[in-house]
């Protein structure tokens, strides 16, 4: 991260700068895929009963999606410096990213105050053996999910805003904020619908109609209604986070959760990162917001293939 960030603020040339994107931990979407997932996901579940799991998982969203929002809330702040005449625009874009950095020297601070337990390898840690084939599908269905999301990362959302409604940065990151507080308040409640409904469903059901919702997006004739349709697609398309990274814990053995869990987010990562190409393709040609329909389209066709493949597998604390 903060090599990431250094990088962005001596760079100047497109060339290079794609070159530090392409290796760095920049993340577009300020979403869950990371090079800190898989290791925090088989790491967390080492410290809590199964029937905690859920629970804890919902809670480590939580944290991690409200200072996100806060981000995103701060991403007017260039605006704000170039219109009181304190910095120009690209000395301001790059103080973000000067921030972004220092950011990762907290992070690496906030790591070393870990119990070293459990950092340490364990000899029980293997390969995917017993679990292969449910993890390789899960990957395969989790890619799909991630392929959709491609195309309304962030980013690409905020240009589609500003393309149709003509939203300023700074008014987008507001909404932005917004939506990270809705689904920062999901976690909780995700957790909860998993205890009654079990994890399948809770994912399923709630992600559904978040992407029907992200669908109707660009048929919307005013701004107005289209922020309505984001945050209440908002309040439902994360609750799915906690209790996959949950289920994909609690349906393999403990010793193959790393390899698993390394397993399931490496495809996520790079059918998220296919998403955008065609996505600004079809925003340079058109303002309707076909990246939206399709990535609903997506991400709803992983949602009933998901009920389909796995509503009979469930974890060991529901079959209890």
């Amino acid at each position: 991260m903060a090599l990431t960030g250094a990088g962005f603020v001596v760079v100047h040339d497109f060339w290079p700068l794609l070159i530090v994107a392409f290796v760095g931990t920049l993340n577009p979407s300020s979403g869950d895929v990371s090079v800190f997932l898989p290791l925090e996901q088989s790491v967390l579940p080492q410290i809590v009963s199964a029937n905690h799991r859920t629970a804890l998982f919902a809670r480590y969203s939580l944290v991690g999606t409200l200072v996100a929002a806060a981000g995103a809330l701060c991403a007017g702040l260039p605006e704000v410096f170039v219109a009181r005449g304190l910095l120009s625009f690209g000395q301001a874009l790059q103080g973000m990213f000067v921030v972004y950095g220092l950011l990762g020297l907290i992070a690496l601070a906030l790591y070393n105050r870990l119990s070293p337990v459990l950092g340490e390898p364990q000899p029980t840690r293997t390969p995917l053996r017993e679990s292969r084939r449910i993890v390789y599908t899960l990957a395969g269905l989790f890619a799909l999910d991630s392929l959709g999301g491609g195309f309304v990362v962030q980013s690409l959302l905020a240009l589609w805003l500003f393309q149709r409604f003509d939203l300023s940065v700074a008014t987008a990151g507001t909404i932005f904020f917004w939506t990270g507080v809705l689904s920062a308040g999901s976690y909780l409640v995700a957790a909860r619908l998993a205890e009654r409904f079990g994890l399948v469903n809770t994912m399923v059901f709630t992600h559904l109609p978040s992407n029907v919702l992200l669908l109707l997006v660009p048929f919307m004739p005013n701004l107005q209604l289209a922020i309505v349709l984001l945050l209440l697609r908002s309040a439902l398309s994360q609750m799915d986070v906690p209790t996959r990274n949950s289920y994909v814990m609690a349906v393999v053995p403990p010793a193959e959760r790393p390899a698993a869990a390394s397993v399931t987010t490496v495809p996520r990562s790079l059918a998220q990162a296919i998403g955008p190409l065609p996505a600004g393709y079809l925003l340079g040609v058109s303002t309707f917001g076909w990246p939206l329909v399709i990535a609903g389209a997506v991400k709803a066709t992983y949602d009933v293939l998901l009920l389909i493949q796995f509503a009979r597998l469930r974890p060991p604390e529901e079959a209890d």
